[in-house]
């Protein structure tokens, strides 16, 4: 289980004096436990590891946007940080993706749909997102359905 490993890595890193992953993986498994108790302490297995790569998920932008924000800023070192807490968070979400898997999977499910105008588009977000299951982010998927629907 993903929350287990979650834990023995930040076991680890702690032994190794690894102070960028331990300072993640803290605040990580805070972002858990808080969304743990936001779904009224769920059963003794706790969350399922799709909510925990949900988590990592946003955890991921958020290290994105705040290094695109401090650098736009003149803030390197900030950004660096960013970067490097980025790394640690990248290693427990699943294998990306590819783009040509990708876009036949939008291809497919817009079809399925019968998806034809942008005002389809969230409908077809939704669904591939589902399908994904965290092997993508969302704006790459909105892209790809707004440029296949505009066509």
């Amino acid at each position: 289980m993903l929350l287990e490993e979650l834990q023995a890595d930040l076991k680890n890193a702690q032994l190794a004096r690894d102070a960028v992953k331990v300072s993640t993986l803290r605040l990580l498994l805070s972002e858990v436990k808080n969304k743990e108790i936001e779904k009224g302490n769920p059963p003794a297995g706790g969350l399922s590891d799709d909510d925990i790569i949900s988590i990592v998920q946003r955890e991921v932008k958020k290290r994105k946007e705040a290094a695109a924000g401090f650098r736009s800023g003149g803030r390197e070192e900030s950004a660096v940080r960013e970067e490097a807490e980025l790394k640690v968070l990248e290693a427990y979400l699943p294998a990306q993706m590819g783009s040509e898997e990708l876009t036949k999977l939008v291809e497919e499910t817009i079809n399925e749909l019968g998806a034809s105008s942008l005002a389809d588009m969230g409908k077809a977000i939704g669904a591939v997102m589902s399908k994904t299951k965290g092997r993508t982010d969302g704006g790459t998927v909105s892209n790809l359905v707004r440029e296949k629907l505009s066509k």
